[in-house]
């Protein structure tokens, strides 16, 4: 059984990811916490890639619920339909923008479980919200950030709720709000599912992985373009997902 980690390690962790990327920010793009929202309920088992390629169209259009709602689910269906779960999650969305209208005057709620009472929207949804859009402290655990945090053994669980529950309990405060984005691109870009790229790895004496790779793959990451929240762009070294 791997060793836990010390609150000196854990902090250790953090301040290296910190360096690393002081200003993290969610690869999905949106303009607002409503086309978040959205954006976030159509990434559900799809690539962040796939979810903009289709949103940039559609939220030049569409911006509000109100404005969704107009569109219509056959309407909203023809900019969706190259993401998987394409018919239900059109479905989800109008249905969505139809209570926070009723419900929230067209508002997107600052409160969990008014989120989670949303069609579509778990909870992994409402914690990217209330951290993205509202700067809560949540941590949203998806695939990457369940692998990184038992391949190191940051935090090991056997679900994805031991695992936010156990993350919850040892970051830092200092870290908690950008905590979520560090794991997350962490894990898609060096902490990969395959064969993790430990030699370039900031936290890989810290890491418990008793497998590290010893050298990277013959071919080079790709490079891939990332744009922040507020249009800047950043170079990132990756490799495939």
């Amino acid at each position: 059984m791997p060793k836990p980690f010390s609150r000196a390690e854990v902090e250790e962790f953090f301040a290296r990811l910190k360096k690393h990327d002081p200003e993290p920010r969610t690869e999905l793009r949106y303009v607002n916490p409503y086309t978040l929202l959205v954006a976030v309920a159509l990434s559900a088992q799809a690539t962040d890639k796939g979810v903009n390629k289709a949103t940039e169209p559609l939220f030049k259009k569409i911006k509000t619920p109100e404005a969704m709602v107009d569109l219509g689910e056959a309407g909203l269906t023809e900019y969706i339909k190259t993401i998987g779960l394409y018919r239900g999650k059109a479905k989800n969305v109008i249905a969505l923008s139809k209570i926070l209208i009723e419900q929230h005057d067209g508002k997107v709620p600052k409160d969990r479980e008014a989120l989670q009472a949303l069609p579509g929207v778990g909870r992994k949804t409402a914690n990217v919200v209330l951290n993205v859009a509202f700067g809560e402290p949540t941590i949203a655990v998806d695939t990457h950030i369940f692998r990184v945090s038992n391949r190191t053994h940051l935090a090991p669980g056997k679900n994805v709720e031991e695992v936010e529950d156990k993350l919850e309990q040892v970051v830092p405060d200092p870290y908690k709000l950008h905590a979520h984005h560090w794991l997350i691109l962490h894990g898609r870009y060096t902490c990969i599912a395959r064969k993790p790229l430990c030699p370039v790895c900031v936290v890989r004496d810290l890491c418990r992985f008793k497998d590290k790779t010893k050298e990277l793959p013959a071919e080079k990451p790709k490079t891939i373009k990332r744009s922040s929240r507020a249009g800047a762009s950043v170079q990132r070294s990756a490799a495939k997902r």
